[in-house]
């Protein structure tokens, strides 16, 4: 047989290059692995548990896409080069980071990626807030400041103020450093996650923080508005200013959003209210089959059933919790009651047994012998050996109750700890679920579904996917 008639054989696996904010690493796939695959490998091997923020983004045709999970890595419109490169980002942002950020991990990467938007001046920063953010990403790396360790000049290889910030004023280097380092020597004893999260909580209240802009026009030929889409809602902007929208829908007061071809169309709640239409070249969306919408809807009831579940575990063991204290409060009273019992029982033999260890009494009077008589016989059959068990049946009564309680007040410590994790597990197993659901949603517009939440992340990230370059 010819070798030339022998098929060239395909590659088993792909070599990946995946960029997060602070490390670089390369994997090998298998071809048939979709983008959750990918997606998953990288937060086990990064230790991260909140993935619903994060997304895998990749530059094609000079633009960005983020990988979609549930389709194969090679058939997405990813670069063919070998490594593949992918860069592991934050796709949503909370609108509370310190209510919603759990692992430190989380905290971190957010950390580095908002301090680069911030100098890359994709988040408008006042001088002032610049200067009290860059004090606080010092602490960060340095830890505490100390005089005799930090001395002027030791930021001078470091990034820490926007160009723009810098060009404002008629100052050297080495006088920002100086404003810097006023604030920094304030932050003594913050930890490193501990500064990372005030630079958080002060960078969330930016106008620009968490908001993705898309290009968007009224008439179809010219670009004249910017389409924000964050955590909040949809905001219409001018082109020459990003700071504050002409017009916003909050996600609770939008009715629905729907499309033709390349038209938008949001409807507000208020049906008084204009409907606000816009076109844009750049959103490539395709519409759902029916099979697709029945697989989102079969995620969607998955996820309630997810949710009921956790609450009923949840509830199972705040019974069993009640159930152990109850057990831990009867052996604490079986224990008062033994303790009485001795008491009792000592105060009740102690005349007995003085009697039985005293001197004979002399004679008595035949009229008092008469006397004595008529009186019943006192009993003198309480020997010492009796005392000796009783108390050791009591000692090892009390022994039984230590052990049993020792145990009991283990169990609920236990207990209190796997109730809290269950809490924790429910929230983020609930948004990440919610996020699955409404990933595969590309370019599908339904009536906002929305679900129990300290915040309005899940409404968000629904309607993200909505107006994301694919």
């Amino acid at each position: 047989m010819s070798i030339l008639g022998l098929k060239k054989k395909q590659p088993k696996t792909f070599k990946v290059k995946v960029i997060t904010m602070d490390a670089e690493m390369e994997f090998s796939c298998e071809v048939k692995w979709k983008g959750k695959d990918l997606f998953d490998l990288v937060c086990r091997t990064v230790g991260l548990r909140e993935t619903w923020f994060f997304g895998l983004r990749y530059t094609v045709k000079d633009t960005y896409a983020w990988l979609k999970p549930d389709k194969r890595v090679l058939d997405q419109e990813v670069p063919k080069d070998s490594p593949i490169t992918f860069n592991f980002l934050a796709k949503f942002f909370p609108e509370k980071v310190e209510e919603e950020l759990v692992q430190e991990i989380t905290q971190h990467l957010f950390f580095l990626q908002v301090k680069k938007q911030i100098l890359d001046e994709e988040i408008f920063c006042s001088p002032e807030a610049s200067v009290l953010l860059a004090s606080y990403a010092v602490q960060a790396k340095y830890g505490d400041y100390d005089p005799n360790f930090h001395k002027p000049g030791f930021l001078a290889q470091d990034e820490l103020l926007p160009k723009t910030v810098v060009m404002q004023y008629q100052m050297t280097a080495d006088m920002w450093e100086e404003k810097i380092t006023a604030w920094y020597a304030e932050h003594r004893g913050l930890a490193r996650d501990e500064a990372e999260m005030e630079y958080l909580k002060i960078a969330q209240d930016l106008e620009m923080y968490g908001v993705s802009y898309f290009e968007i026009t009224q008439n179809k030929r010219d670009t004249n508005l910017l389409l924000g889409v964050d955590a909040q809602g949809l905001h219409i902007y001018s082109p020459n200013s990003k700071l504050t929208p002409n017009k916003s829908f909050p996600w609770s007061g939008i009715r629905n959003i729907s499309y033709s071809e390349k038209e938008f169309t949001i409807k507000p709640l208020d049906k008084k209210k204009d409907v606000f239409k816009f076109y844009s070249s750049q959103l490539r969306v395709n519409k759902l089959t029916k099979e697709e919408k029945r697989l989102m809807e079969q995620k969607m009831r998955e996820a309630e059933q997810l949710a009921v579940k956790l609450v009923e575990q949840s509830e199972r063991r705040l019974k069993e919790a009640d159930h152990l204290k109850q057990d831990l409060t009867e052996a604490k009273d079986a224990e008062r009651r033994a303790k009485q019992k001795l008491l009792e029982i000592t105060k009740t033999t102690y005349p007995l047994i003085a009697a039985y260890s005293a001197p004979p009494a002399p004679p008595a009077p035949p009229e008092a012998a008469d006397f004595a008589c008529e009186s019943p016989p006192a009993r003198l059959d309480f020997k010492d050996s009796d005392m000796k068990r009783l108390s050791m049946e009591i000692e090892r009564e009390r022994l039984e109750y230590m052990e049993k309680s020792k145990h009991l007040q283990d169990q609920l410590k236990e207990l209190k700890s796997e109730i809290e994790s269950l809490k924790l597990e429910e929230q983020q197993q609930q948004q990440a679920s919610l996020y699955n659901m409404h990933s595969e949603a590309r370019g599908y517009i339904q009536e906002p579904v929305y679900i129990a939440h300290s915040n309005r992340n899940s409404a968000y990230m629904s309607q993200m996917a909505y107006f994301e370059e694919v």
